[in-house]
């Protein structure tokens, strides 16, 4: 499941098109495989700062027989200590850690080791493909193509409403 952030609490981003425009750039993204994946508006829904662990209890709540992962990149996992209850989080959903450049297993260990449920946190091999949001941002900023890196689809909007980019929206 994927869950766009209303306003997500630690990764300000700059040019942010708004909740409305990333909730429709996940629908676009996934919407090939709506078998495997779901998009939720349900942190859009809730408005105010968006806090995981609100989100996995809400999730819990609904569906309380179902077993939770947070997927998360190393380099997000090592900073798990300075989120909103930490181990609440933990408590609500095993942790998978994709490892990430920059970010080995022994600094996600170290950064979870004195939060309970720590032992629950499981690391998994993801092939690394080069591609991430902040690269995509910036090739959209400075006029470069992002054909390939991305769906049709999603690049598509993106140009339709001139997201990412200096001046205004072009709702077109």
């Amino acid at each position: 499941m994927v869950i766009p952030a209303w306003i997500p609490p630690h990764k300000p981003v700059e040019d942010e098109p708004g909740a409305a425009h990333r909730l429709e750039l996940c629908r676009l993204a996934f919407q090939r495989d709506e078998s495997r994946f779901a998009v939720s508006d349900l942190e859009i829904r809730r408005e105010g700062t968006s806090y995981t662990v609100d989100t996995l209890q809400e999730l819990h709540s609904s569906q309380p027989d179902t077993e939770l992962y947070l997927i998360v990149g190393a380099d997000i996992a090592a900073g798990l200590p300075k989120w909103r209850d930490p181990e609440r989080v933990l408590s609500l959903a095993t942790l998978a850690v994709a490892q990430r450049p920059g970010t080995g297993p022994e600094a996600v260990e170290r950064a979870l080791g004195e939060l309970q449920g720590a032992e629950r946190a499981r690391f998994f091999d993801m092939p690394e493909i080069g591609i991430s949001s902040t690269m995509l941002r910036n090739r959209v900023r400075e006029g470069q193509p992002i054909r390939y890196l991305t769906t049709d689809a999603v690049g598509g909007y993106i140009a339709r409403h001139n997201l990412y980019r200096d001046g205004p929206e072009d709702d077109t």
